[in-house]
């Protein structure tokens, strides 16, 4: 991605910048794996799961229990097996659990927050490094003792550390965007789901039937 003289040519901020380039790149290739394993699975599991629920809920329940690793399965079962609850309970319980998972679904939320906030300031600081520099090479007295190499190396830094940090941050910001589109579509189908489960639930309690698991 960047040349290998990369640090000569753009300055001591470039290190930083490379850091976080670096580190960004690891995280959303993991917060990639994470979502598509989600959306892969989750919802037919559910819809399933809210299927099988109607007549039988305990294998509704060791449905759920098969796929632990998934956010929502998680949830449903931090509700039913909340034994004996009432449907007041039992929404209390689905809205805590949901809770419980945000955490985990804004996962280095807070990182990439702060990449795209500290990229572009990294790449202004290079850019006033690199200025100071060509500055400093200049002899206005006297022209022809002027250091034409830190000139033209100090407005390379400058531009290149600009460059880099605008990199970082734009590409930061698609990113986190994408995810946390991810986050919102999670959500929407926690609430519509929970909502139909909750109704499920109530009507089988209201029946006097055991809705929840077995503890």
């Amino acid at each position: 991605m960047f040349p290998d003289n990369i640090l000569n040519i753009g300055g001591v901020v470039t290190i930083p910048l490379l850091v976080f380039s670096l580190i960004t790149v690891a995280l959303i290739v993991e917060r990639f794996w994470f979502w598509t394993r989600i959306k892969s699975r989750e919802r037919s599991l559910i819809q399933e799961v809210l299927k099988i629920y109607r007549s039988d809920c305990v294998t509704a329940i060791a449905r759920l229990r098969k796929n632990i690793d998934l956010p929502m399965a998680r949830i449903f079962l931090e509700a039913l097996e909340l034994e004996g609850a009432n449907a007041t309970e039992f929404r209390l319980a689905l809205e805590t659990a949901t809770q419980a998972e945000l955490p985990l679904l804004k996962r280095f939320n807070t990182f990439f927050q702060t990449v795209i906030t500290i990229a572009p300031l990294l790449g202004l600081l290079g850019t006033i490094l690199g200025l100071i520099e060509s500055f400093a090479s200049l002899d206005l007295g006297n022209a022809g003792g002027t250091n034409t190499a830190g000139v033209t190396g100090g407005i390379s830094e400058a531009l290149v550390s600009t460059v880099m940090g605008l990199v970082v941050a734009i590409a930061t910001l698609i990113f986190a965007n994408v995810f946390r589109s991810f986050y919102l579509r999670q959500i929407a189908l926690i609430q519509e789901y929970g909502g139909q489960l909750e109704l499920l639930y109530r009507r089988l309690y209201e029946r006097g039937e055991k809705p929840y698991a077995n503890t």
